[in-house]
């Protein structure tokens, strides 16, 4: 764990300039609009070591998938997130000596994300080799109120001398994946241009084709004049620039106002894309940095009223559920169900694809909570349009009839997650898209959905689960074999308990949304049965394997067991690995974490939690306090689900714990993974840490419930939820709770069991 960034209720400050961080900050600091993003990269020259990152939604590469030894059923491809155009470089160069941080002397280094605002800024002076002084502050933002536009003020103060230096400005579409199989560049290059004042480079993606049109206007202002120094153009391979002859004169500032435009081929046609883009460009110049940020600044204002979380009396734990929710407002908005929550967002490239089971089972909950209903819809309807892309995968791997097996990782519903224990194993992530059908229709209401597009998705995954199981002579019971598990430092388990409930629970539910669209729509259960070719007689089948699945336990203990053979396991406390060793894997072998007991993220517990109410709390504490202390945490999944078990059972200094540890997970590298880029969808869990951990909220007969407590580390805290129609406001102190309904019809909520009308 790091101490490094400052501690403030609205922003994230770095001090002074440290190089072996700046792969940390530069992924803390990322900004980004839901369209595109980027990260928190210098704008001049860095020699030093840096992760290039800047990003356009749904654009990828189908990068060859890489591995030793070819298994049927292996996908082609691995979805790679790209590395897009560069476009935010300001490099300056005084009597042949570049800005570089990594070879100038740099003081009064501050860098800040004003959370509140979006606008990312640096300031710092920096020393050449040959004495001369200059002082730089930098300030840019990814447009919320135009999600296809960027803009960047640099302004530079020569401080103890006055010369000739140039300025280039370019769009650089040359560029390389950090995590590039055999360092194979994935652009081509389709147009480029330089003229007066603007330059545009649209590159093509190998593969795919996707088009990508990134353009540059500039302007350069000294005493609040407009100057135009001599400009030389710069063309080369996928790259268009300026170089700008100017002066600099002692203590005056020169400010460059650099606009950027990025349109890509999924929003506009090919043929108009870089007409649009230079009139999106002229349209930035016309408006100013002011104004675009005035409009920028106006849409997070709103987007903060519906989503705030005030925490007084722990600056920390307020900074952490800030640089949550301000991460993933940026990152998703909801307004294109073709995109989805990847989970390294717009900060890194790690991990590829766009969506993993993160958005169903931790995603969901947040913009259900803070958004219009039409976002959280529009993350299941994403689903919906790969269901026949799931049925495909499914039958690449021997399922018939219609089984549906969503990938692991994907961008278009294909497979790209190419290690077989979990591209093939780890299925239980299946199950976590049919809970979402249930808890958005929980909490909504909106019923509707099933007929129209949950029921199919339903049906389809429930193909899959009674086609994975077998049935056991020995045990006279059905098994699930071959499977991995949430904690994924169990790799090729036989019954692991939570991918068994799921399944047998994901059974129950398609039978009861079957019977309940067949009553209520007719209509649509017709059309749903022939699309499908249902028929009833599979619910014979599911209801045997409901009564009859297995789930490992142990008698003596009464807790469920993880997976068969568990108990085989040495079974120690966390507490006894030696700190050096932490995290374990970084330190140790894979075949020594798979012996041990360790346990990566929740597992059982993510059962316990999903299905709180089939279980009684007694049985939820037995097994939190069979399991947590043998959990490592090093899944950033992992602490948000032990933080709101361990509030329900009243562990309130654990919860705390657990608490601080997800929402400051990339702010002090908890993990020493930061550096690939902030862990975006497990952010989500911060909030629900918060919301139904401290906050106790849950959903229960239609009804909106919370029972709060508050840690003694705080004063007090505020939240809203946006349930259904309404909104309602809840504060907690020492000494009482408080609901306020701040827009929406009278709802009558349930307050520590009591019945509250709001109006």
């Amino acid at each position: 764990m790091k101490d490094y960034f400052k501690h403030h209720p609205w922003h994230i400050i770095e001090e002074g300039f440290d190089p072996q961080y700046n792969k940390i900050a530069e992924s803390v600091f990322s900004i980004g609009n839901g369209r595109m993003g980027q990260r928190a990269n210098f704008e001049e020259l860095y020699s030093g070591e840096t992760l290039q990152g800047s990003y356009v939604a749904g654009v990828y590469y189908p990068d060859k998938t890489r591995v030793g030894w070819w298994k049927n059923g292996y996908p082609e491809y691995f979805a790679k997130v790209l590395n897009a155009p560069n476009w935010i470089s300001v490099h300056l160069t005084v009597d042949n000596q570049p800005l570089d941080l990594a070879v100038c002397k740099v003081e009064n280094f501050r860098r800040v994300l004003d959370m509140k605002t979006g606008l990312l800024s640096r300031q710092f002076i920096a020393t050449f080799a040959d004495g001369k002084r200059v002082k730089i502050h930098a300030q840019r933002f990814c447009s919320m109120a135009k999600g296809e536009a960027g803009a960047i003020r640099y302004a530079i103060t020569p401080l103890n001398f006055s010369s000739a230096a140039t300025l280039s400005l370019f769009i650089d579409a040359d560029i390389i994946n950090t995590d590039s199989n055999y360092d194979e560049k994935f652009w081509n290059e389709v147009y480029k241009h330089a003229d007066e004042g603007q330059c545009v480079v649209t590159a093509e993606t190998k593969k795919t084709f996707f088009h990508v049109c990134t353009g540059m206007r500039y302007k350069i202002y000294e005493g609040g004049k407009e100057i135009n120094g001599s400009v030389n153009t710069e063309l080369r391979d996928k790259f268009a620039g300026h170089v700008i002859s100017v002066n600099l004169n002692e203590g005056a500032e020169l400010v460059v106002y650099k606009y950027a435009a990025i349109l890509s081929s999924e929003n506009h046609p090919k043929d108009k894309l870089v007409e649009n883009c230079k009139n999106l460009l002229k349209d930035l110049q016309n408006n100013g940095f002011d104004k675009l940020l005035a409009e920028h600044e106006a849409v997070w204002e709103h987007k903060w009223k519906d989503c705030d979380i005030t925490i007084d009396g722990d600056i920390a734990a307020q900074q952490g559920i800030r640089f949550t929710i301000f991460q993933l407002t940026q990152t998703y908005t909801g307004e294109d169900e073709r995109l989805n929550i990847g989970p390294k967002g717009f900060t890194g490239e790690k991990y590829g694809g766009s969506t993993y089971w993160d958005t169903e089972a931790y995603c969901l909950p947040f913009y259900l909570g803070t958004a219009e209903q039409k976002v959280a819809r529009n993350l299941l309807v994403y689903r919906y349009k790969h269901l026949q892309k799931a049925i495909e995968n499914a039958t690449k791997l021997g399922f018939t009839d219609g089984a549906a097996l969503y990938p692991m990782v994907t961008i278009n519903g294909e497979e790209c997650h190419n290690e077989w224990e979990i591209t093939f194993e780890e299925i239980h992530r299946n199950g976590a898209i049919a809970y979402a059908i249930y808890d958005y229709i929980r909490y909504t209401d909106d019923k509707a959905y099933l007929a129209e597009y949950g029921l199919e998705v339903l049906v389809g995954i429930s193909r899959f689960w009674a086609q994975r199981v077998n049935w056991s002579e020995d045990k006279k019971k059905f098994v699930m074999l071959g499977v991995t598990g949430p904690n994924e430092y169990e790799n090729n388990v036989n019954n692991n308990w939570y991918t068994n409930y799921i399944a047998t629970w994901t059974l129950r539910y398609t039978m009861e949304a079957l019977a309940y669209v067949k009553d209520t729509d007719g209509n649509a259960y017709a059309k749903i049965i022939s699309q499908t070719g249902f028929n009833e007689s599979e619910i014979k089948a599911w209801q045997s394997i409901i009564e009859q699945m297995y789930f490992p336990e142990d008698r003596n203990r009464n807790v469920f067991l993880q997976q068969d053979g568990f108990l085989d396991k040495e079974l120690i406390a966390v507490s006894a690995i030696k700190k050096n060793e932490r995290p374990i894997n970084q330190n140790w072998s894979w075949d020594r974490i798979l012996r041990s007991c360790f346990i990566k993220q929740a597992d059982v517990l993510q059962g316990l939690y999903f299905f709180e109410d089939e279980f009684d709390t007694e049985a939820t504490k037995r097994n939190f306090d069979f399991y947590e202390p043998m959990t490592v945490h090093e899944s950033s999944l992992s602490p948000c689900v032990h933080s709101i078990l361990a509030a329900k059972l009243g562990y309130t200094e654990k919860a705390y714990e657990m608490y601080l540890r997800t929402a400051r997970l990339d702010l002090d590298d908890y993990n020493n993974d930061t550096e690939d880029g902030c862990h975006i969808t497990s952010m989500a869990g911060t909030w629900l840490s918060v919301i139904k951990g401290f906050g106790g909220m849950r959903v229960r007969d239609g009804k909106l419930q919370f029972q709060p407590f508050i840690p003694t580390q705080w004063n007090s805290y505020a939240f809203k939820i946006r349930f259904r129609n309404s909104v309602v406001r809840v504060e907690v102190d020492k000494t009482r709770v408080t609901a306020t309904l701040d827009s929406g019809e009278p709802l009558e909520v349930i307050i520590n069991g009591s019945g509250v009308m709001l109006r």
